[in-house]
């Protein structure tokens, strides 16, 4: 049988060592050879064997987080001996190699799979008020291992090492380390002109040294585990305080 479809770069890739690689750009692979988190839902095949075990968003604590804010990754654990691809509505994928003293602050949408051997929480995002439509709460992985996150589109990395702003519905993950910040458009001059909207309400801040990511993409969000995030809302008092701790 002959077809453009069998070319080489439409065939598995194989690695020579087990873990987190790349299929393409839209698709991971992961050999598995022990245990891997990913995103419920996101299996599109695999072989050999693999069992998978649904953990809801990931313990009893960060259950309950997700419930009052919306923002907890839906998770199963992968476990066994195989291969398992993993995609997310054709989105790109990237990986990120974290090392001991790393911190990632991500948007759960983003995420799509992670070793075992990183940890992470729900943590709120500080200074963002009660303004954000985007989600005040997001996945803060550190420890030593890697993850794949998803982009809609190419993203750009921006070097923050001056103020830095972001649409907050663009800016997928970010330097955990980087001072956040949230303002009327109005406030940086952008919010109107000669009297009309920019379509520009509000634009989130970042300060100190690091990285943020901004993908090609203004998507509402529709919450971590797919609700509405109408949680989010009561980011402040004594629920800020819980979610901090």
């Amino acid at each position: 049988m002959q077809s453009a479809l069998f070319a080489a770069e439409n065939l598995e890739k194989e690695s020579s060592t087990p873990g987190l690689t790349l299929q393409n750009s839209k698709m991971l692979k992961i050999e598995l050879n022990g245990e891997v988190m990913a995103r419920t839902g996101a299996m599109v095949a695999y072989q050999g064997q693999v069992q998978f075990q649904a953990l809801g968003s990931g313990g009893a604590a960060k259950w309950l987080k997700s419930k009052l804010t919306g923002e907890g990754i839906p998770l199963m654990k992968l476990t066994g001996r195989g291969d398992v691809f993993l995609a997310d509505r054709a989105a790109d994928v990237h990986l990120i190699d974290l090392g001991p003293g790393d911190h990632l602050s991500v948007n759960g949408t983003n995420v799509l799979a992670f070793e075992s051997t990183l940890n992470y929480d729900i943590k709120m995002v500080q200074g963002m008020g009660m303004f954000s439509a985007a989600g005040l709460f997001n996945c803060v992985f550190s420890g030593q291992g890697r993850i794949a996150i998803t982009t809609k589109g190419t993203p750009v990395v921006l070097t923050v090492d001056q103020p830095t702003y972001a649409d907050p519905q663009a800016a997928i993950c970010w330097s955990a380390n980087l001072q956040t910040g949230y303002h009327r458009a109005e406030q940086l001059g952008i919010g109107t002109l000669l009297g009309r909207s920019t379509g520009e309400a509000f634009t989130m801040s970042f300060q100190g040294q690091g990285f943020v990511v901004v993908q090609p993409s203004e998507e509402p969000p529709a919450g971590i585990a797919g609700g509405t995030g109408g949680g989010q809302q009561q980011g402040g008092g004594l629920l800020g305080g819980l979610l901090n701790g």
